[in-house]
């Protein structure tokens, strides 16, 4: 297994733990999840951080609860989908972005859409700059899907697939 983490910093020699920017609300006993954490993600759902740090992004992908139904509605050929805004899909195409390759030794598994943390610094086995990132959800079985708007999408919380959204708070009306 793989854990990275992505920045628009191309020269992070080491991670250092800090807390969130903005908590979350989190269930009893979890609140430390905001206290000084380095974060990484699984390379099976990197496709999560393709975009500009605050590009507001759905995502979807089966799980073993997704019902043949969900599936084949949300997915249909593709294992996840990427929902992005059209106004954003500029951005999107002339960002870079780092993928820094982390060790694995010192994350814990969070069993929750693939992020892990670490309580200790991180220095990374190494970085790769991504370019053209509209090109990099295919090759991922992720299909790249540009919305008018987010909004639609609510409902997909209510099926039986992951769905996460990311940076939802700069999307045109959410509230």
């Amino acid at each position: 297994m793989r854990l990275f983490h992505f920045s628009d910093d191309p020269a992070i020699a080491s991670f250092m733990p800090r807390s969130v920017m903005v908590p979350s609300q989190r269930a009893p006993g979890m609140g430390w999840l905001n206290a000084p954490l380095v974060w990484a993600i699984e390379e099976r759902v990197d496709f999560i951080y393709l975009f500009p740090r605050d590009c507001p992004r759905v995502l979807i992908w089966a799980t073993e609860q997704t019902n043949d139904a969900d599936r084949t509605e949300w997915l249909g050929r593709y294992r996840a989908a990427a929902y992005v805004e059209r106004e954003r899909l500029p951005d999107l195409a002339n960002a870079t972005i780092h993928r820094y390759d982390l060790p694995t030794d010192s994350f814990e598994n969070l069993h929750d859409a693939g992020m892990w943390v670490s309580r200790v610094a991180v220095k990374p086995l190494g970085c790769d700059t991504l370019l053209n990132l509209p090109s990099a959800f295919a090759p991922r079985g992720v299909d790249l899907r540009v919305v008018d708007s987010l909004l639609p999408l609510k409902p997909l919380w209510e099926t039986t697939l992951h769905t996460s959204g990311i940076r939802l708070r700069n999307a045109k009306g959410w509230a």
